[in-house]
């Protein structure tokens, strides 16, 4: 995603020349934090330097406390409690008032509950992780600046949500899945091939088969297609 809502952040600026902005990557999957630093890790060019990565819940907090990073990129769905926990472990940090922590949602989920959960947590924002390299530069500094920044469409859910109207409500079938099965069961909805699937969520396409198989028996499906209106009767897709 290249429509991100913010001002462009050019490698040359002199703010890029003078500040350094210290980042940590939390994420489970080891070959996307991989990507993300050689993304945007390069100091000199950004101006983002990471100081710290994390898989789960526990070592987030552990690296958080040790290195206080003005930015933490946070994914949604970890191990241990997910990105709320972590959140919720880290709220001395979030309103310290001389050194504060700033969190900015990455995630693969752009689903109304997830990007809802973190904001009530105390995120300053959330983009997904098709943005670009550059305008995700681009938000770490805005973040850490202390602006809130949302890809246009998650803005709406923040707005609505926090606006006392058109919250998601609870649904018992939707909470019977796991996180990894809702990320495998909102791709498969909007038709993408279980390849397609594996590389977005970094795991193998005979995962994704168990997830789906999973999702179908859970939910008390048949197939791809009832999967499929099953998750526009909801407004997952």
């Amino acid at each position: 995603m290249n429509t991100e809502d913010a001002q462009q952040h050019e490698p040359g600026d002199e703010a890029a020349e003078s500040r350094t902005v210290r980042v940590v990557l939390v994420d489970d999957h080891r070959m996307f934090r991989t990507g993300v630093q050689a993304e945007i890790g390069e100091t000199g060019r950004t101006g983002i330097e990471v100081v710290g990565e994390a898989a789960d819940v526990d070592q987030a907090v552990t690296v958080i406390t040790a290195t206080r990073p003005e930015v933490v990129l946070l994914d949604v769905h970890l191990p241990g409690g997910g990105g709320v926990e972590v959140l919720r472990r880290s709220e001395a940090m979030m309103t310290d008032p001389d050194r504060p922590v700033r969190f900015l949602g990455l995630s693969v989920s752009d689903a109304a509950e997830d990007v809802i959960g973190v904001i009530r947590g105390g995120a300053r924002g959330y983009v997904t992780k098709t943005i670009t390299g550059t305008d995700l530069v681009n938000a770490i500094f805005r973040v850490a600046d202390g602006d809130a920044v949302f890809s246009p469409r998650l803005a709406g859910f923040v707005l609505d949500a926090f606006a006392g109207t058109d919250i998601p409500p609870v649904d018992e079938d939707l909470d019977s899945l796991t996180q990894r099965e809702r990320e495998v069961l909102r791709l498969i909805a909007r038709g993408y091939a279980y390849k397609e699937v594996a590389k977005q969520l970094f795991i193998s396409v005979k995962t994704v088969e168990s997830h789906v198989s999973a999702v179908l028996r859970k939910l008390q499906l048949s197939n791809r297609n009832e999967l499929t209106r099953w998750a526009a009767a909801r407004r997952l897709v």
